[in-house]
């Protein structure tokens, strides 16, 4: 494997909002705590208070969680950590996608891993830990229930609902029999229960190595850390005023916020059901169920069965910082976007808000593809221009006459302003006339030149051909490699993939990997 780096203001492929947070634009500093820099961990640890009884029953929670898994010696060595208060956690977490889903959830995983690297090095008294969180509460089967590998999608059908973790795998295996290839660790992971269950044990063997502990927040013990929040959001509402006023503020910064708050940000969560709680003139209905509920049942509920209550996108982080020691979270740009809406929540609740980290972002081009690159004679900056103004430009410099009628073009523009200036001193009423002609005979001319385009691009087809080709790998459906493709792609024919991220990766280094596998 050998890499190369591209800035990512130059890649074309993310926003504003992103791309001025990783460079520390000052405007975005109310909405964050500490930037991503190493040195600034140093004030995080110091400033991280987690007291021993959340260590306990978070310690508790992962021991009954892993009881029926094999796991390796430095996953083993990290769950003993945690009851250590010079522990820490930094974490990650996705949606339980098949076979591990796009190529991005690797990225994220494998940023964590090596953020914790780095960190042991520079504070050699405290112990990280690597943390994957499954979104196993969440509910939408038709985010999760495909993947796409070797250029064919993969759906599973099911018809359950509710948290999609506690989906059962029943009959699992005939969807697995239609990938091909898929490794014997899949085949054993999908034997499990549940979904949850399965995302550990792939996650375990694909990562039990690095230590990488794998979490799943749907837990009595652990919800019911969280039960003054849950009570405080049904009762009080008081994340509604504090989300909207900092996206009001985001939004006026002319950046587009990801998440939208609202009055109550809990499901009702049961076997085959998570549905939104929503506040009505006497009391709390489940929506899409029978279920109602008084304030002082509500009250009862909590205090009862907090389990039975699952944050949304505006309250999960929180969840997450108070049952974890943790620092910093590592995502994607929406991600950390919609992070950014949510510190006035953290102040609110008098928690540590962590430090947002970027994922690593890569492409990966396996050697038919780097071969058909070499002969493109492109940089790895050409590869991020717009494909079609690529395109062009390509067959324009490799034509062997003149196909662009810039010069010409001009001459006719210069010749209706002459044109123009004599109409006025004749009839000004003919202006009008003469402007129009000009853009009329401006658009004719660059049809004329599309079209001689389009013909030395026939000429060159090969050439065109074998740039087309490398594109379309690359970019799949104009996007991004990492957000489609599925790790498969690359591990099957290279099984040391992950280990060859984990050592060229810098999770501090907020550029565009490109990888040749």
């Amino acid at each position: 494997m050998t890499l190369k780096t591209v800035d990512l203001r130059t890649t074309n492929k993310f926003g504003k909002l992103f791309l001025d947070y990783i460079e520390g634009a000052d405007q975005l500093k109310p909405f964050y705590g500490r930037f991503p820099s190493i040195e600034n961990f140093k004030a995080q640890i110091e400033a991280k208070k987690f007291s021993a009884e959340r260590r306990k029953i978070l310690c508790q929670a992962l021991e009954n969680q892993y009881q029926d898994q094999t796991i390796t010696d430095q996953v083993s060595t990290n769950l003993k950590s945690l009851s250590q208060n010079n522990s820490f956690t930094i974490t990650t977490g996705h949606q339980l996608n098949l076979f591990t889903g796009p190529l991005y959830v690797i990225y994220k995983i494998v940023t964590v891993i090596n953020t914790c690297k780095e960190l042991k090095k520079k504070y050699p008294d405290s112990a990280f830990i690597p943390v994957y969180w499954m979104a196993s509460e969440d509910h939408d089967f038709e985010e999760i229930d495909h993947f796409r590998f070797d250029g064919k999608k993969y759906r599973w059908a099911t018809d359950q609902t509710g948290a999609v973790g506690r989906c059962e795998l029943e009959g699992f295996q005939e969807f697995i029999d239609t990938v091909p290839g898929a490794p014997e660790f899949f085949n054993r992971a999908y034997k499990e229960r549940s979904l949850a269950s399965a995302v550990r044990s792939y996650m375990n063997h694909l990562f039990g190595d690095y230590g990488l502990v794998v979490i799943d927040a749907d837990d009595r013990s652990l919800k019911s850390l969280f039960k003054e929040v849950i009570k405080d959001d049904l009762i009080d509402h008081s994340a509604f005023d504090l989300v909207n006023g900092a996206t009001e503020k985001i939004n006026n910064l002319g950046y587009k916020t990801q998440v939208n708050s609202r009055a109550v940000n809990f499901f009702y969560l049961s076997d085959g059901l998570r549905e939104r709680i929503e506040a009505t003139d006497s009391g709390y209905e489940v929506l899409n169920s029978t279920i109602k509920l008084t304030k002082e049942e509500l009250l009862r509920a909590i205090d009862a069965e907090p389990e039975k209550f699952s944050p949304n996108v505006i309250l999960r982080p929180l969840y997450q910082e108070v049952i974890l020691p943790n620092l910093a979270y590592v995502g994607g740009p929406s991600e950390l976007a919609y992070w950014l809406q949510l510190k006035p929540i953290f102040d609110h609740y008098k928690e540590l808000f962590p430090i947002l980290m970027p994922r690593n972002f890569a492409i990966v081009v396996p050697k038919y593809i780097q071969k058909k690159f070499e002969k493109t004679n492109l940089t790895i900056e050409d590869l991020f221009k717009e494909k079609h103004a690529l395109l062009a430009d390509i067959v324009v410099s490799n034509a062997d006459h003149k196909v662009r009628l810039n010069g010409q073009v001009q001459e006719v523009i210069d010749m209706f302003y002459r044109i123009r200036e004599q109409a006025a001193v004749i009839d000004s009423t003919l202006t009008a006339h003469v402007e129009a002609q000009q853009a009329r005979t401006k658009h004719r001319l660059e049809l004329i030149e599309k079209k001689f385009v389009r013909a030395e691009k026939r000429r060159q087809s090969e050439k065109v051909g074998q740039v087309e080709a490398v594109l379309d790998y690359l970019f799949p459906n104009g996007g991004l490699q990492e957000r489609t493709d599925n790790f498969l792609n690359f591990y099957l024919e290279n099984p040391q993939f992950i280990d060859q991220l984990i050592t060229y990766f810098d999770p501090f280094d907020y550029r565009f990997y490109v990888v040749n596998g």
